[in-house]
């Protein structure tokens, strides 16, 4: 019966709460109520999320070698797929504080005691195939376009990618099929790791209400896609130091945003 439980919640049956219909000025309401939580204990908050900076320094350091160069545009931005999954403390800090309680960072660690986390894994199993696909076809499409052999060097990589035919190409199908993947995890987790957090739904209703919140909301929660894809790129300029003031702003807006989104 547990896995009927990861599915479907603790009630064994496919309970979908009502979806609102929202406007854009809830999603700036949402980074504005984030941005609030944030400057509440913003060094807690940044700890939490230095894993993200380090990772990105580790991803420039391990694809500084030719042979792995062009999977470093598909890991910095493939990352990006696994960040609602990563955020699930900063959802909790939110949920506490919205509801008045402790929000001390050890709650954030606290989340892995949830009753919902066998479902919560269950998503991000999801998301870690849907990461490792988005490698597999960036590389598949690397080596039709520009061949099997790995550049000579940085200087040779960036040339074949930027001074050729088949290095716009590449540019051109890789971004369309990334924004594919992209906008497969913005419909189906946009909301799924909050709502699991509030009330153990199973993780086939998370996602569920996620797609449905999106198909009710289509603008606003594209503009939610764009906010997010434009804070990740600012934050990821300064060798992704900047991804520890910018994702825990957006987790916890993405806790307020599940908040407008899903009634009570």
């Amino acid at each position: 019966m547990t896995d009927f439980h990861v599915m479907a919640g603790t009630d064994k049956s496919l309970s979908l709460p009502e979806v609102r219909k929202i406007q854009a000025s809830d999603i700036i309401d949402a980074l504005g109520r984030g941005l609030d939580d944030f400057w509440q204990k913003p060094s807690h908050y940044a700890f939490l999320c230095l894993i993200y900076p380090l990772v990105g320094v580790v991803l420039i350091y391990w694809a500084s070698d030719a042979d792995a160069l062009p999977l470093l545009f598909p890991l910095a931005s493939g990352f990006a797929l696994l960040g609602p999954f990563a955020a699930i403390g900063l959802y909790e800090i939110s949920r506490r504080r919205e509801a008045g309680l402790d929000t001390s960072w050890r709650h954030a660690l606290a989340v892995r005691k949830s009753p919902a986390i066998p479902s919560i894994m269950a998503v991000g199993a999801m998301l870690f195939a849907i990461f490792v696909t988005w490698l597999l076809v960036a590389q598949g499409l690397y080596v039709r376009l520009l061949g099997p052999e790995p550049p000579a060097s940085i200087a040779g990589f960036f040339e074949s990618v930027f001074t050729t035919d088949a290095g716009f190409t590449l540019l051109l199908i890789g971004n369309a099929i990334g924004f594919i993947f992209a906008l497969v995890v913005l419909i189906t987790t946009s909301i799924a790791f909050p709502m699991l957090l509030d009330r153990d739904c199973g993780a086939v209703a998370a996602i569920i209400t996620s797609a449905r919140a999106a198909s009710a909301n289509p603008l606003p929660i594209a503009l939610w896609g764009l906010l997010v894809v434009g804070a990740l790129v600012v934050g990821s300029l300064p060798l992704f130091a900047g991804l520890a003031v910018v994702m825990p702003i957006l987790g916890h807006a993405t806790w307020h945003l599940y908040r407008k989104l899903v009634a009570d």
